[in-house]
């Protein structure tokens, strides 16, 4: 896993027409942490992450990760600095296997390069070695694995969340914005995910997660934020958001 540097933005504004989406939003990523960004729906939550992810870019402000300024980084670009995401709706490719699904993502391997398939064959086939390594591991700490050969379609709602979540990690990431991950999983499998998120956690990788499930953001969030007309209402502990007469006042009522 490559070491993770602090994700931060300050001062973002965005607009749609006349809807202001991020009104002066700032917040960090401190490395090895996961923060909650919590509020209801048109809060601003899915913008910044569009923003911190690279697929918009804001009319105003910045976002940098640690000293460098990577604002006007596209998707791919970031990626390559270990940023990466997964979406409310899981995208499996329902044709192919669960196993074929995270090969798949598996970036700058060699056999796509048409003259490494006719002179670099030992080192295609020493990186599909790899790659299908990596991939298994992560099948199996997602407990996974017995449905490697499976088609992808099949897969349960909750499954498909964990398989995007093992998708996004092939790239080895260091820091992976989660968007409602609990979102039509079943509380079993939202459990076996909480604990593949707390883990990797552990193991140094950065989170931020945007999720209505609030047990599941109690559970594993170590700072939150809370969002109201794309700016940031408040923040700190999950306790201490929650105890926030504003909070309480504004949106308990729709996101507990």
């Amino acid at each position: 896993m490559r070491s993770a540097a602090t994700l931060s933005a300050t001062s973002l504004n965005i607009a749609f027409g006349g809807l202001r989406a991020l009104n002066n939003a700032t917040l960090t990523l401190q490395p090895g942490r996961i923060t909650g960004i919590i509020g209801p729906n048109g809060a601003g939550k899915t913008t910044l992450f569009n923003v911190l992810a690279g697929v918009l870019r804001p009319d105003s402000g910045r976002v940098a990760l640690g000293d460098v300024d990577i604002t006007a980084l596209p998707v791919h670009r970031r990626a390559r600095h270990g940023v990466a995401r997964t979406f409310q709706l899981a995208r499996e490719l329902d044709s192919l296997t669960v196993l074929e699904n995270l090969l798949l993502a598996m970036p700058a391997h060699p056999g796509e390069r048409f003259w490494n398939l006719l002179f670099a064959r030992g080192r295609v086939q020493a990186a599909e070695r790899q790659a299908i390594d990596r991939a298994r591991r992560l099948l199996e700490r997602a407990r996974l694995l017995p449905l490697a050969n499976q088609l992808a379609g099949g897969l349960s709602g909750g499954q498909k969340k964990l398989l995007e979540l093992c998708r996004t990690l092939m790239a080895d990431p260091s820091i992976v914005l989660l968007d409602e991950p609990a979102a039509g999983v079943n509380p079993v499998l939202v459990e076996s995910l909480g604990r593949f998120i707390s883990d990797l956690r552990d193991e140094g990788m950065t989170f931020a997660l945007v999720e209505h499930n609030m047990d599941m953001v109690a559970a594993l969030s170590d700072h939150v934020y809370v969002f109201a007309q794309g700016a940031v209402l408040t923040e700190g502990s999950f306790a201490d958001v929650t105890a926030d007469t504003r909070v309480r006042a504004a949106y308990l009522g729709e996101i507990v």
